[in-house]
């Protein structure tokens, strides 16, 4: 049988983990371009071969090409990867739209966007299908941390398209290897809202952090984190068994101890008293599960969805609740039988 030939894939968003995707699929030797936002951005890593801005101390492979031009990356790309915050994937896709008619070879849309947008509270997919009908999209989505990814440390994620025909396990033998291995699943919506509400309960795990509760209250709120994820995706339509695999539990434990977590960090200074305001303002990078937060909680809300973790965060964020209040709200609930165990009972 031939050897196939490598694949052109067009990763667009130089953020942190935008950069280090392609750092990876470059090493991979697939011919792979980066594409930023900005074009003084792109003329910054053409010239220092390092995005100092957001991944720094990680050299870009020379063969690895920057761009600004959206059209001239997808003319030629067979795989669009996206990394953007949630609330910008509107706006990027709707750019896409205007050059698609050029991209003859483009057969897979990836999202690499953990967010739910507010408002519609739609998945990551949902907004790239609504915008590019006729696309296959998905999400690619794991315990994967940017600056391990470009480091070549050992790492798995799961890709899960809307359309799984014979291209897609050709994109996951082109991005597995020896330092990443992609595992394939057929539940999207799974997928994509465990990889969403993960970061709201990574900013729970920081408040814990931050008033210093202890190992004890930290195992029970990822615990029961993970119960109320299960609860919450069940009613989305999204597979139970998803929330206990690699975009699940393995993106909840990964975000909730990590401490490059920007999430979990953001709950962390809330827990010792910093203001939600104060915190966000200045900004030069998005906390993902603060805005997920307000649109998750909506969702669940329109729906009549029982998320009491969810319901104390939003609290915290959007109503100024005190995290000790919000503590005793949640330790002095009714008490309940323990459900959503992953094995069924004999």
């Amino acid at each position: 049988m031939p050897e196939q030939r490598p694949l052109n894939f067009a990763v667009i968003g130089a953020g942190a983990w935008g950069t280090a995707m392609a750092v990876h699929l470059a090493r991979r030797g697939q011919q792979t371009t980066l594409v930023t936002r900005r074009p003084e951005h792109a003329a910054a890593l053409r010239t220092a071969r390092e995005n100092c801005d957001y991944l720094p101390g990680i050299r870009l492979p020379e063969a690895l090409s920057v761009t600004n031009d959206l059209r001239a990356a997808l003319v030629e790309a067979d795989v669009a990867l996206i990394a953007c915050p949630s609330q910008t994937l509107r706006t990027w896709c709707e750019q896409m739209r205007t050059v698609l008619h050029d991209t003859a070879r483009l057969q897979l849309f990836l999202s690499l966007v953990k967010g739910l947008e507010i408002g519609t509270h739609l998945r990551p997919s949902e907004v790239m299908a609504q915008i590019l009908p006729g696309l296959n999209c998905g999400t690619l989505t794991g315990p994967t941390n940017a600056a391990e990814v470009a480091r070549g440390l050992p790492a798995a994620m799961v890709m899960a398209a809307g359309r799984v025909d014979e291209f897609v396990p050709r994109v996951q033998a082109a991005m597995s290897g020896s330092t990443l291995r992609i595992y394939t699943s057929d539940d999207l919506a799974g997928a994509e809202f465990g990889a969403s509400v993960k970061n709201i309960y990574a900013i729970a795990a920081g408040v814990c952090d931050g008033l210093k509760l202890g190992d004890n209250a930290k195992a029970s709120l990822i615990t029961r984190a993970l119960a109320e994820m299960v609860r919450v995706g069940e009613s989305v339509g999204a597979a139970k068994e998803t929330f206990y695999g690699l975009s699940g539990f393995g993106d909840l434990v990964a975000t909730c101890h990590g401490g490059w977590s920007r999430n979990r960090d953001f709950g962390e200074k809330i827990g010792t008293g910093h203001t939600v305001e104060a915190l966000l303002t200045g900004r030069k990078t998005v906390v993902e599960g603060h805005q997920t937060t307000e649109a998750l909680y909506g969702l669940c809300r329109e729906r009549g969805i029982n998320a009491p973790i969810l319901g104390e965060i939003y609290a915290i964020l959007y109503q100024h609740k005190k995290p000790a209040d919000a503590l005793h709200a949640l330790m002095t609930r009714e008490l309940k039988r323990e459900t959503s165990s992953p094995f069924p009972r004999k």
